[in-house]
């Protein structure tokens, strides 16, 4: 029997699709999931911020016990050295080097030719080669690709170091048996283990992926949730029906894909996509200057704040002061509300000063110091990155590590000296504390968060 790789590209789909972020906890949520189900890797999306995606990045990779973490690069050497460090604990990793190789994306996008391209594909997969032995080209957009120099693409992957070449179908309109003959000459002339990662877009993605599998494809690329994607449920239905006639098993438990599945769906706060009510299970979930008190509280409650009645009437306030401005505030928005509003706790432990050194050659140290109760205490601890270890250096001063639930850090003003309002959640004994800090310093802006959910704990538990 043939061991056919599932991949889950959840995470990353659903961060080039979604109006808002996922949260701290939804994506670390998405990931122990695709876990349990028995997935062979989980892709995640390229980092953007390194600061908030290298401490979410690093706890997913202490979480994931069996799948390979996968993490994807675009545009350079240096991105594949930052994304790499944020996944080198991971106990399985992969980095993924992700490229278009048709004439019209490489043009757009990248501005070269095809013998550019293949440069930079040579030059990428060798640096990602020197720091993992798990290295994976993605061709994009290949099914539109020209057929020789896609094998040029593959055979250039496969001398470089990379042991997976993965045929992406961005545009969507190709039929089961193009895909799978495509699959069948890569494989007959490289050798390199072929993924396929179908579109759903005229729902032919489950047939396009069995085609392909037929033809010799190693692996299938599929996702939880999503527009235009394959999606896990289905095609785990499919390979379960005629894994016997196509000789091929897979690591997925079957018996648990479905529940497992919709469950997390369920805590996931739901944000819908432009101009659509629901995509891929997704719904959308907004409140506006209609909203009342209870519906503040159940939206509060469904991202896991348990707030008073006093708490509620204040958000909803704070709500009804915002949307005279906007007509409506999702889910980020309204988390800024929670932490700016709710439970206003006195300043128990009071920042005094902070310094914070960072640079690419070594971790980050800080240094932070508070005052309580009329004494002053100190921290100094490093870190990944200046905020890690300044909430760590928090965590020497007060004696005690609170669980990180999630972080947000997001532009209020415009500008070289706009202002930054970061929005901390620490976890207590089950309940949410959420803390909210500006300053045009992103830095000074999450450590103040950080103190201000640790005041509303010591304040609760007083």
């Amino acid at each position: 029997m043939k061991k056919i790789s599932i991949t889950d590209i959840t995470l990353k789909k659903l961060s080039e699709q979604r109006e808002v972020a996922l949260l701290f906890r939804e994506k670390t949520a998405i990931a122990s999931c695709v876990d349990l189900i028995g997935a062979d890797s989980i892709e995640l999306p390229p980092v953007k911020n390194i600061r908030e995606d290298s401490i979410i990045y690093k706890t997913i990779a202490q979480n994931v016990k069996n799948a390979t973490l996968a993490i994807c690069v675009k545009n350079s050497t240096d991105e594949i050295i930052s994304s790499y460090e944020c996944i080198k604990d991971a106990k399985h990793k992969r980095i993924q080097i992700e490229l278009p190789i048709s004439t019209v994306q490489m043009e757009y996008t990248y501005h070269l030719k095809g013998d550019k391209m293949l440069l930079k594909i040579a030059e990428m997969i060798k640096c990602a080669k020197s720091l993992c032995d798990d290295v994976e080209f993605s061709a994009l957009d290949a099914t539109r690709a020209d057929e020789d120099f896609i094998i040029l693409c593959a055979k250039s992957a496969k001398e470089n170091g990379a042991k997976i070449f993965t045929i992406c179908d961005d545009a969507g309109v190709s039929l089961p048996n193009e895909i799978a003959l495509l699959v069948k000459k890569i494989k007959d002339e490289t050798g390199i283990d072929v993924f396929v990662q179908p579109s759903d877009r005229i729902s032919m993605g489950v047939a396009s992926s069995i085609e392909a599998v037929k033809y010799g494809a190693d692996g299938i690329k599929c996702a939880m949730a999503g527009k235009d994607v394959l999606l896990m449920d289905k095609i785990s239905d499919a390979l379960n029906t005629c894994s016997s006639k196509l000789g091929i098993e897979t690591n997925l438990d079957y018996t648990k894909i479905h529940a497992s599945i919709d469950k997390t769906l369920e805590n996931v706060n739901h944000q819908s996509y432009e101009n659509e009510s629901e995509v891929g299970g997704i719904k959308k979930v907004l409140l506006d200057n209609d909203s009342t008190l209870s519906q503040v509280a159940k939206a509060a409650s469904d991202l896991g704040y348990d707030l008073s009645e006093s708490d509620v009437g204040n958000v909803h306030k704070a709500l009804m002061q915002v949307c005279e401005k906007k007509s409506e505030v999702g889910a980020k928005e309204f988390e800024a509300l929670i932490a700016s509003s709710a439970m206003q706790a006195p300043s128990f432990y009071h920042l005094e000063n902070y310094t914070t050194n960072s640079t690419n050659l070594s971790s980050s140290m800080s240094q932070v110091t508070l005052k309580y109760n009329d004494e002053i205490i100190s921290g100094v601890s490093i870190g990944d990155g200046p905020i890690d270890s300044a909430f760590r250096a928090i965590e020497q001063c007060i004696g005690y590590h609170y669980e990180l639930d999630d972080f947000q850090v997001h532009s209020v003003t415009e500008g070289k000296e706009a202002l930054g309002s970061a929005v901390v959640r620490l976890r207590n004994n089950g309940k949410l504390y959420s803390g909210n800090g500006i300053s045009t310093d992103i830095v000074a802006a999450s450590i103040r968060a950080y103190i201000n959910a640790i005041n509303k704990i010591v304040f609760e538990e007083a």
